[in-house]
This record gives C-alpha cells, sequence and structure tokens, in this order.
C-alpha cells in the first residue's frame, strides 16, 4: 500500500471517520488549519501555507464547490506527507501550490498529494461497500451515483475506481 494511501486511512482513523462523504473541511479544522476561500488566479486550485507552526489553507472559491474540497484534502495531503517549499518572502514562510501544473500530476509530491485526496475522500473500504449496495446498468451510472454519494466529481470518482480495479476505464 503507497504512504499516501496509508496516511489517508491513519488521518480517518485518527478522528473514527467510517461513513462518506467525508468533510475535508470539517478535518482541517479538527487539525487546526484554517481554510480561506481567495479569489485566486484561474490556474491556482490552492494552497497550504505554513508558519510559526500555523497552517492555512487558500481555496479557490472561483472553482466548483467538489473542486475545492478535492483540493482541500490535497492540502491537507501536503500537510502530513511533505515538508513544503520555501516562498520567497521576507519571511520563513513555506507554501505548496495546486495549480494547473500540479494538477496534472507530473511531480512526485504532486502525484502523493492527489492519491492521498482520493483515498482520504473515497476510502477503499467504503467505495468497495457502495458499489455492492449500489444498483446500476452501467459504468456511467455507477460513477454517477459514487461520485454523489462521496461528494467527488464524476471524473474523480471514475479514477478512483479504475485505480481501485474495480472498472478497466471510463464508460466508452
Amino acid at each position: 500500500m503507497a504512504r499516501a494511501d496509508v496516511a489517508a486511512r491513519a488521518l480517518l482513523a485518527e478522528f473514527e471517520i467510517t461513513t462518506a462523504p467525508v468533510d475535508p473541511y470539517e478535518l482541517a479544522r479538527r487539525l487546526d488549519v484554517v481554510v480561506v476561500p481567495q479569489d485566486l488566479d484561474d490556474d491556482v486550485s490552492g494552497m497550504l501555507l505554513r508558519r510559526d507552526g500555523r497552517c492555512v489553507i487558500g481555496v479557490n472559491r472561483r472553482q466548483s464547490p467538489l473542486r475545492c474540497r478535492f483540493t482541500v484534502a490535497h492540502e491537507l495531503a501536503h500537510l502530513r506527507l511533505h515538508r513544503g517549499r520555501p516562498l520567497i518572502l521576507d519571511t520563513d514562510t513555506r507554501v505548496n501550490y495546486r495549480n494547473t501544473v500540479s494538477s496534472m500530476a507530473t511531480d512526485r509530491e504532486e502525484i502523493e498529494a492527489n492519491r492521498f485526496a482520493a483515498a482520504l475522500l473515497a476510502p477503499e473500504a467504503l467505495v468497495r461497500a457502495a458499489v455492492h449496495q449500489t444498483r446500476f446498468r452501467t459504468v456511467d451510472e455507477l460513477v454517477s451515483q459514487l461520485a454523489g454519494k462521496f461528494e467527488v466529481s464524476d471524473i474523480a470518482m471514475t479514477y478512483r475506481l479504475m485505480n481501485l480495479g474495480i472498472i478497466s476505464g471510463p464508460a466508452q
């Protein structure tokens, strides 16, 4: 099991979360992380700022609520798994950005943060149980129903189901 999956499971266990949908905003609050909706550039989904033991997640309020949920979960991954990159200011602030490049997941930390976010918002055991409890005729129906239950986008759920080996790919 990948480090991101283990860390997401540990966070869910820490706060005894056993049902969907998982609320990343509530998890942030319980971790004493402030989430601040902001007007960010279109290609920036969010950022994690760390300074003096305090953390703030900035999330682009212009993006869809589902995208914002994933972004908050993604930033929680950086909090739990990565030291952060320095931001050149007159302070020792460290920052992680979630932008167009990071969402394409070409950087190891971004791939890991995306994996953590998926495992946090759609935990494997809950997804597998939901698949068995869901009536569907097509892959699209399954994806749509589970996306609604877990409050993630259809594309995020498609990737989650593919990565769990439940489906082989998007419906044609």
